[in-house]
């Protein structure tokens, strides 16, 4: 490994070590922190600026797959996960995700960042109204949840994120209890994460500037550090919601985000 990836491992295990907080304490998705901080950090480590975002997404993408599959195996032990409303919106979110690992192919570098920045600012917002429903709405027709996913899968592959954000939500408003919601979010977030992350896999196989050590757009030492320390502070986190205020920090976050999709979108 040469010096510039072992200190973008070492970087990234303190990255994933935040990012597992977070996310078990705010029950945020980890591409809202991943992207924006590997989109810094891999120019520094000599990374090609011209793929310096897909490699972010798609690192993103990847780390993702594993901890949404590992969060969605624990709600599955815990009887969270609704398999009907699953294979309802897998079809979509699966097209989806690969879809938006296409478009990002398709798009020119230097408005990715920018999209990624209008997805993050628009989250943010949600995030901050804390939108809450409570509606006994059936979910729609098998096409209309369909088209739903597939919107989800897409502005979640583009963003490199899990899509619970967008999912629960969704979920909520027809009428699913939280907790399954929750809980099926988590694995159709893995479902669009892995479909993401083959298509950027595949689109990043036939550019030779990627670095050594990745897989397509993956790159494997930001990917090894991320997932080593989230995985573990993921727990903790968890264990801090009863003790702090929670829906207070989750308020400061966003603030932080909007910073941060203000800072991208204007370069």
């Amino acid at each position: 490994m040469t010096e510039n990836a072992l200190w973008l491992f070492a970087m990234c295990l303190g990255l994933g070590g935040c990012v597992g907080l977070l996310a078990g304490l705010l029950g945020i998705g980890g591409g809202l922190v991943v992207v924006p901080a590997l989109v810094w950090l891999l120019p520094q480590a000599g990374i090609d600026t011209e793929l310096v975002m897909h490699i972010a997404l798609a690192t993103s993408l990847a780390s993702i797959a594993l901890t949404s599959g590992a969060s969605a195996r624990n709600h599955f032990r815990l009887g969270n996960v609704d398999f009907t409303i699953v294979k309802s919106l897998a079809p979509g979110v699966i097209l989806g995700g690969l879809c938006g690992s296409v478009i990002a192919e398709l798009v020119p570098s230097a408005l990715l960042p920018k999209i990624f920045a209008v997805i993050v600012l628009l989250l943010a917002l949600q995030m901050l109204v804390s939108m809450r429903f409570d509606s006994q709405r059936p979910l729609p027709g098998r096409f209309v949840t369909v088209c739903s996913g597939g919107v989800i899968g897409v502005v979640s592959s583009l963003a490199g994120i899990g899509g619970g954000s967008l999912t629960v939500p969704y979920l909520s408003a027809h009428g699913v209890e939280m907790r399954r919601a929750i809980g099926s979010a988590a694995l159709s977030g893995a479902l669009i994460a892995i479909a993401g992350m083959v298509g950027f896999v595949t689109a990043g196989m036939g550019d030779e500037a990627v670095p050594a050590m990745s897989v397509g757009y993956v790159y494997l030492p930001a990917l090894a550090g991320i997932v080593m320390t989230s995985m573990v502070t993921t727990r903790f986190g968890a264990a801090l919601v009863s003790r702090l205020p929670t829906a207070t920090l989750k308020k400061i976050f966003a603030v932080f985000l909007l910073s941060i999709g203000i800072k991208m979108f204007l370069g």
